[in-house]
């Protein structure tokens, strides 16, 4: 349980800072400023954060496992959308952006909960300084290589890989 509430905040971390951190340099290339660049991080970093209480609400009504896994269909869809947003539509980024960060959220607090019901009060700080060290080398990863990615392909390819990442994680939550 542990290793995989794990696997799916690594997850989640590599997707949403791999499409994150490329997307001001998508929006400056197709001729975007520095205030719609703004608009949009800013309404990602708001969808990480204030849905936080509602994605523990969710992780303890309907269970953790079902929220991961809507996390991660919300990483699947915040991909498919900005891949697919026209290069000219601040709007539709926005969009994926703000789905990227709520799917964030879903696979964070979902997972955070899975691995401290699933570990004993003795090794729970070390378990869990171990998982937040996996999801830092993960964001690490994923920044690092996010460039990569856009310069061998592009962005609409990043944003699909990191839909398709999440996408190939349900089976293991189901």
């Amino acid at each position: 349980t542990v290793r995989l509430a794990a696997s799916a905040m690594v997850v989640t971390q590599i997707v949403m800072i791999a499409v994150m951190t490329m997307t001001p340099i998508h929006m400056r290339d197709n001729g975007h400023g520095l205030g719609a660049t703004g608009l949009v991080i800013s309404l990602h970093v708001a969808a990480m954060f204030l849905p936080a209480p509602l994605s523990g609400l969710l992780a303890d009504r309907i269970g953790r496992r079902p929220t991961l896994v809507a996390g991660m269909v919300t990483l699947l869809a915040a991909g498919i959308v900005s891949a697919a947003a026209p290069d000219d539509s601040v709007a539709v980024l926005a969009v994926g952006l703000v789905l990227l960060g709520l799917g964030w959220s879903l696979g964070l607090v979902a997972g955070t909960a899975m691995v401290t019901d699933a570990t004993p009060l003795a090794r729970r700080a070390r378990t869990q300084g171990g998982v937040d060290l996996g999801i830092a080398l993960a964001g690490a990863t994923g920044g690092i290589s996010s460039g990569f990615v856009v310069a061998a392909a592009s962005y609409p390819v990043l944003a699909l890989a990191g839909g398709a990442l999440a996408l190939a994680l349900i089976p293991l939550l189901l």
